[in-house]
């Protein structure tokens, strides 16, 4: 097998994987329905932490969660919701939940 092959199973099975927080996104949706930003963040939190994080440590996740819910609503694999409306992921603002798509 050459190098090329290697890489190329590689790239291949990271790929399948994907993004850690990606998956807890999309997990917990399907499990509540619907979840805040800070559900994710949260929870992604709670699994990846140390013992000398502090309650508030999750709060360092909301900015790569906020951006995986993007590129997740881009790829159509989630829809962002504010006040019942589904948002442009490219412009929305305030408080808004996560959900799969619907229908």
């Amino acid at each position: 097998m050459k190098d090329r092959d290697v890489m190329s199973i590689d790239d291949d099975q990271q790929q399948q994987k994907g993004d850690p927080l990606a998956q807890c996104i999309l997990d917990l949706c399907a499990a509540k329905g619907s979840i805040r930003p800070e559900d994710a963040a949260q929870a992604y939190f709670e699994e990846h932490r140390r013992p000398k994080d502090t309650d508030e440590g999750w709060r360092r996740y909301m900015v790569p969660t906020k951006q995986q819910i993007v590129a997740l609503a881009r790829q159509g694999k989630v829809e962002i919701v504010r006040k019942g409306v589904v948002q442009d992921p490219e412009d929305f603002k305030g408080l808004v939940r996560i959900r799969l798509p619907q229908g």
